[in-house]
């Protein structure tokens, strides 16, 4: 048992105020060095009791495990109770996480809460590259020409026959395209004016047996928004999960707010809720912001266990989440889902059908008119970004937001997993002495960057990278933003030289690509860390 930091402040602060009176004491009388002396001994006396005090209540607080929520059993304030950030009243103390470490990205071109329900896309598709652990080439439902409801199956994995993908809207198949080595890339519908659904009738959630609902699941097109982690991949129908992870916000630049997601949708919600509690052998686990008050269908919801996040990006990513609320340990899965996500799953008890209505945010500086619209997954981005690109540059179209959305074309679809279309400008330009001389505005962490001096400045970003790959040196910049117990460089070497072992002890299996996004933007190296770290997921998924 060692002294704690505050106490042996404490013990020199004493030895400095009264040592040197003692060390002077032919300036004083007998009596005036016998009280010296008598004020020491009591203070040292005083120390001592409050030092036994404070290891006997970490003791106990050890003992009765009460010390794994990472309050701070002492006697003393410690430091980070000291300099924690004022949190708004609307939050409880109860499961509040601070993080400390993390980065805002401040960019132009926020999405404005405006829902434009008056865009509609002709054309969808269901690409299976969105998916992981999926073959490349999948056994196929359907042919061009015919036609489906939202909700039919398209296709299916030949090695889990049993879980269906589904259309997510009626209309005729017009394409089935495919990439190199005859790999499906997607599934094209063209679009029906009005909408027609297969109808999966209504199920008495509390009367069906598990097995029943998670077959009635798989059939139905909701499961694959269910995730496993480890390995970030369709959650196994034959599997329980320790817990299911569901957070409630978005922290990466220029997120949608989940609030405008799910106005409306309450009862959804909370009707998904209700089946993940089925599906689970423990807890359903709720992130909520702690930033910005969150909507009472987050803040209401029932049969969840609440945790509250306060921090920068990456809060919201539900593996930090995990990670401060319950980690993954050896031979431990759990699920995990979005905001929209969970809506459609409540959508198929609620209304009887496979809704894959969303709510997209567009978002980016070269947008004439960031706003939110009405569509449905995989829908087609010409509809909704033309009339709307400001001046004719050369732009770069993301399914998603800057740190890990996925380039299409301007033609191309909205991700399976997404909510947000990001415009950027394409950054093929050359500064010189760019490093030397800073002078454009741009995001970055370093103090080299006047930036830093006006943290609410918002920038406008481009795709340059300002630099290329280079060693892969050791800088400490990951662990600043990376609120995880984990050393991201270390794990990293380790995926490049094959070292299974290494690689599950320094945490990877704790990991998706989403929560080292920030790690690569910091990067000086310039290493591709997501690809890195997918790698490392397959390599050691397929060792077993």
């Amino acid at each position: 048992m060692t002294l704690g930091n505050t106490t042996i402040k404490l013990i020199l602060l004493s030895i400095l105020l009264f040592g040197t009176d003692t060390l002077s004491a032919q300036t004083l009388g007998s009596s005036g060095v016998m009280t010296v002396l008598m004020c020491t001994v009591a203070i040292l006396a005083l120390l001592a009791l409050v030092f036994v005090a404070d290891s006997l209540l970490k003791l106990e607080a050890k003992n009765v495990g009460a010390d794994k929520n990472g309050e701070n059993y002492s006697v003393l304030p410690n430091f980070k109770e000291i300099a924690r950030p004022r949190v708004p009243d609307f939050v409880p103390r109860q499961n509040l996480h601070t993080l400390s470490k993390g980065h805002d990205l401040k960019l132009e071109g926020k999405a404005q809460p405006i829902v434009d329900g008056s865009l509609r896309a002709t054309t969808y598709a269901v690409q299976p590259p969105d998916f992981n652990g999926i073959a490349p080439i999948p056994k196929m439902l359907v042919q061009v020409g015919d036609n489906v409801k939202a909700g039919d199956p398209l296709f299916f994995n030949k090695k889990t026959p049993d879980i269906k993908f589904c259309s997510p809207v009626s209309g005729e198949i017009i394409a089935i395209n495919r990439a190199e080595k005859r790999a499906i890339s997607e599934v094209v519908i063209l679009a029906d004016k009005e909408q027609a659904y297969r109808e999966f009738g209504t199920f008495d959630l509390n009367g069906m047996k598990r097995e029943e609902l998670v077959s009635f699941l798989a059939e139905s097109g909701v499961w694959p928004m269910i995730i496993r982690r480890p390995y970030q991949m369709i959650a196994d129908l034959n599997e329980i999960p320790r817990d299911i992870f569901v957070t409630t916000f978005d922290s990466a630049p220029l997120a949608p707010d989940s609030n405008i997601m799910v106005e409306g949708r309450e009862g959804d919600f909370q009707k998904g809720l209700d089946v993940l509690n089925k599906l689970t052998g423990n807890k359903v686990y709720l992130g909520l912001n702690a930033k910005v008050e969150p909507s009472v269908a987050f803040s209401d919801a029932r049969g969840v266990e609440k945790h509250w996040f306060h921090g920068k990006h990456p809060a919201g990513n539900v593996g930090v989440q995990i990670h401060h609320i319950k980690p993954i340990a050896n031979s431990d899965v759990v699920w995990t889902l979005g905001v929209q996500e969970v809506i459609t799953l409540g959508a198929l008890f609620t209304k009887g059908r496979f809704d894959a209505g969303r709510v997209v945010a567009l978002a980016g500086a070269e947008l004439k008119e960031p706003k939110y619209i009405r569509t449905y997954l995989g829908a087609s981005i010409e509809s909704f970004l033309k009339d709307n690109i400001e001046g004719d540059e050369e732009l770069r179209y993301l399914s998603g937001d800057v740190l890990t959305g996925k380039q299409i074309e301007s033609k191309g679809y909205l991700g399976f997993f997404d909510d947000q279309i990001t415009v950027l400008k394409e950054g093929r330009y050359n500064e010189l002495f760019g490093w030397l001389l800073p002078l454009a505005p741009r995001p970055s962490i370093s103090r080299t960057m006047p930036g830093f001096v006006m943290p609410n400045f918002e920038y406008r970003a481009d795709t340059n990278t300002h630099g290329e790959q280079r060693a892969f040196v050791v800088t400490g910049q990951y662990e600043k933003v990376l609120p995880m117990d984990i050393y991201p460089q270390h794990l990293m070497k380790s995926i490049l030289m094959g070292d299974l072992e290494r690689m599950e002890g320094l945490g990877l299996l704790e990991l998706a690509e989403e929560d080292v996004a920030l790690c690569e933007f910091v990067c000086t190296s310039k290493q591709p860390l997501q690809q890195i770290l997918r790698d490392g997921l397959d390599f050691m998924r397929e060792q077993g």
